[in-house]
């Protein structure tokens, strides 16, 4: 396993990029420190970056600038095979042919090991994936989310990986197993410790896998932190929108000399005064964060969907929705009511970004 360092990396599909033309590069300007033996994700909608973020990690792209380094060991210019990285793709990559037990033990047996300490290792393994009943048959007759676990297990029969790498491994699996798979990779970590990152744009699959999610748009992270920090502190306003469902009220606000945001002519109190610079300023708070009041934002009840033990609530101030997550305890008011926004969990963000008084939140990358 090793400690992995993304310094200043950008890469570009282009012989040419321009620095000036965001469009030419894939990524830019990636600073990213993970810990030995962590669980992380890398979340975004298709095309922000992920996979190509992935496959210069594991080699089979050079960065066009910047360096990769394991523990203190540069391996920017080195091929996949001298990595020790183990990769799972999209779709399952096996040796139908072959029955399991080869499968797995294709690796060891290909470094050399002795064949009695390849058994007991894919013996274990295989116990670990639920694959001890189908060892001795054919890969070839497996379910997809089988032929996955073959794919895991070929990457956990190593000892020598810095790294596994799965790049979007769900896609292909049945929803009623996806549960079932994404359980069993949470429980291999716990068990084994090995460091594993995790490419999707699910984030019920990053959020329930990793230890820390880096969120990515345009081929940049906009924010790397724990699930409950990409949740209650969403540092820019693609954060709020692509986590949590549903995501985060977005308002267009103003703020006075005092630095107090008013939203349609009301003040509203924030987590931080602070005056703001910029095109578009918004008021960010999410819908569980959210209440009916007897005073504050004005504003008409349009629908209300049940989701079993919370209430959604469509309420409406003009002509910005504002959604309210409910328990099933709470009384709902007629159709004219008011709500407010709990200070602690509401934002005003600049551009996109979130407005804070001094110096950036950790974990904010810009």
């Amino acid at each position: 396993m090793a400690r992995i360092h993304l310094d200043q990396l950008r890469h570009s599909y282009r012989a040419a990029p321009r620095d000036d033309v965001p469009a030419d590069w894939a990524l830019r300007n990636l600073d990213l420190h993970w810990d030995d033996g962590g669980a992380y994700a890398l979340l975004g909608p298709s095309g922000c970056g992920k996979t190509t973020l992935l496959n210069l990690i594991s080699g089979l792209l050079q960065p066009t600038h910047g360096h990769i380094r394991f523990d203190e060991r540069d391996v920017t210019l080195l091929d996949p095979g001298a990595r020790n990285i183990a990769q799972v793709f999209q779709f399952p990559v096996v040796y139908d042919t072959m029955s399991v037990f080869d499968n797995l033990a294709f690796p060891l047996r290909n470094r050399g090991v002795a064949e009695p300490e390849v058994k007991r290792v894919v013996e274990d393994i295989a116990a670990m994936l639920d694959l001890g009943a189908t060892l001795h048959q054919r890969a070839a007759g497996l379910t997809a989310d089988g032929k996955q676990k073959i794919s895991l297990g070929r990457g956990l029969v190593r000892p020598d990986v810095a790294a596994i790498l799965f790049d979007e491994p769900l896609t292909v699996i049945d929803p009623h197993l996806k549960w079932r798979l994404r359980s069993k990779l949470k429980e291999l970590h716990q068990r084994l410790g090995r460091t594993m990152i995790y490419v999707t744009h699910d984030q019920t699959e990053a959020l329930t896998f990793a230890d820390r999610v880096v969120v990515m748009l345009d081929g940049e992270v906009v924010q790397s932190g724990t699930p409950v920090e990409l949740f209650e502190r969403p540092q820019h306003t693609f954060v709020g929108h692509f986590i949590g469902s549903p995501g985060m009220n977005l308002l267009p606000c103003e703020l006075d000399a005092a630095g107090v945001a008013r939203f349609a002519g009301h003040a509203v109190a924030t987590a931080a005064r602070a005056p703001a610079a910029g095109r578009k300023l918004e008021v960010g708070v999410r819908p569980e964060f959210v209440s009916f009041a007897d005073a504050g934002i004005p504003v008409q009840v349009e629908r209300v969907a049940d989701i079993g033990r919370l209430r959604i609530v469509d309420t409406r101030c003009g002509e910005h929705a504002i959604k309210v997550v409910l328990d099933e305890a709470t009384a709902l008011p007629q159709a004219a009511a008011h709500l407010a926004f709990d200070p602690e969990h509401t934002r005003v963000y600049a551009d996109g970004w979130v407005v804070a008084p001094a110096t950036p939140a950790a974990g904010v990358a810009r």
